[in-house]
């Protein structure tokens, strides 16, 4: 009896130690995944946090150097447009059959878009872009009296200038806002006719932008 309680003594020692030795290599390896996961963050360089603006590129020309959108638009009869160059008693003129019958421009078609340019990549430089806001109006047509789907020239709109990015997805715009008239706007077209009053004449903005949610280029 006392050699069987020995037996089981000496076996259950045995299966102790050999347990023992097998988890040591699971262990050895667990602290050596530590020590180069440590080694490795140590030796990594610290990324420092990303600067405010657009990232970094190539000195001239670099990734999204040009961007932008291009618009096209309809107003359906009814909603065309007013450019501000015909008196609104110009429908009443029409219909008596005057000499101002030519002051139509009321827009049917729409075709614009924006243009933004940052030709460099590095140093504070990289900040600057300029951009153009054009919009070219088309149409003949005159509320409550005449509406029609020609493509007459009416005006070329744009605003251009320059702007800065600054920190906290802000922005300092300089901004110059003119109209060119096209065809027979380029004239004088009646005792209806305006000119260039309201806001489609020449003049100078000087603004900031903020940006949130997401919306504007990736920072």
């Amino acid at each position: 009896m006392k050699n069987r309680i020995r037996e089981i003594v000496l076996l259950s020692a045995f299966l102790a130690f050999a347990g023992a030795l097998a988890g040591l290599p699971a262990l050895a390896q667990d602290e050596t995944g530590t020590v180069s996961a440590d080694a490795e963050q140590a030796t990594s360089p610290v990324r420092t946090p990303h600067s405010w603006g657009v990232p970094e590129g190539r000195m001239f020309l670099p990734h999204n150097w040009l961007r932008g959108y291009v618009d096209v638009s309809f107003a359906p009869p009814h909603n065309e447009p007013d450019l501000g160059r015909c008196s609104p008693s110009s429908a009443t003129i029409i219909s008596a059959g005057g000499a101002n019958s030519n002051c139509t421009a009321y827009a049917r078609y729409l075709l614009g878009g924006y243009l933004e340019i940052q030709p460099f990549g590095k140093t504070l430089a990289r900040h600057v872009f300029v951009f153009l806001t054009p919009t070219f109006s088309f149409g003949s047509n005159v509320p409550q009296f005449t509406y029609t789907w020609a493509v007459n020239g009416i005006a070329f709109e744009r605003a251009v200038g320059v702007g800065i990015e600054l920190p906290k997805n802000f922005e300092f715009r300089v901004t110059q806002h003119q109209v060119d008239w096209l065809g027979k706007y380029n004239n004088t077209v009646g005792l209806a006719d305006l000119g260039t009053s309201g806001p489609y004449g020449l003049y100078t903005t000087i603004g900031a932008r903020w940006y949130f949610g997401g919306y504007g280029r990736a920072r």
